[in-house]
C-alpha cells in the first residue's frame, strides 16, 4: 500500500502535465484555416489572433508575390523612362532634384499654408523645396544649389517613389 499513493501521486503529476500540454495545445484548426484563407484574400503575409490566453500566428511566405510584383513594375518604369527621354534635350531630368526615399510628397509646411516653392521664383541653396513623409517623419529636401524653379514635378500629397523627380531647378 505504501508504494500505490506514491505511484498514485506520480500519475497525478504526470496527468496534470499532461493536461496542461492538451489545453495549450488545443487547436482550433477550422480558426487556423478560417485565418489561411483570410491570408490569401487580402495577400497579407503573417496574421495573429490573440483570444484570452491562447495566440494563433499563421504567416507565409510570398514566393510568387515579388515574380507578380515584377512584371507590373517594368511596364510602370517603361512609360515614366520614356516621358523624361522627350523631355531630355530640355535638360530637365538632368536638374531634376530627386526623392532621396518613397513617400509622400508636400509642397507646404502644412495645410492651408503657402507652398515652398513656384515655378519661376528663385530659391537659394539649402532652401526646403518640398518635404517628403516617410514612415510619419517629414523629411524637409533641400535645394542643392540656388537657381530659379523650371518645373514642379509633383502634385502635393502625391505618393512618390525612390530617386523621382520632383523639383527642376535652372
Amino acid at each position: 500500500m505504501g508504494a500505490n499513493p506514491q505511484a498514485r501521486k506520480a500519475e497525478a503529476g504526470r496527468n496534470t502535465n499532461a493536461s496542461k500540454k492538451d489545453a495549450g495545445m488545443n487547436i482550433d484548426s477550422k480558426l487556423v484555416r478560417e485565418l489561411a484563407e483570410l491570408l490569401a484574400d487580402t495577400g497579407l503575409s503573417e496574421i495573429e489572433v490573440e483570444d484570452g490566453e491562447r495566440k494563433i500566428r499563421v504567416a507565409r511566405q510570398i514566393a510568387a508575390a515579388p515574380v507578380a510584383y515584377a512584371a507590373p513594375a517594368p511596364v510602370a518604369a517603361a512609360a515614366p523612362a520614356e516621358a523624361p527621354a522627350a523631355a531630355a534635350p530640355a535638360t530637365a531630368p538632368v536638374d531634376a532634384v530627386k526623392s532621396p526615399m518613397v513617400g509622400t510628397v508636400y509642397l507646404a509646411p502644412e495645410p492651408g499654408a503657402a507652398d515652398f516653392i513656384a515655378v519661376g521664383k528663385p530659391v537659394k541653396a539649402g532652401e526646403t523645396l518640398v518635404i517628403v513623409e516617410a514612415m510619419k517623419v517629414m523629411n524637409p529636401i533641400i535645394a542643392p544649389k540656388a537657381g530659379t524653379i523650371q518645373a514642379i514635378l509633383v502634385e502635393n500629397a502625391q505618393p512618390v517613389e525612390f530617386d523621382q523627380p520632383l523639383v527642376v531647378i535652372g
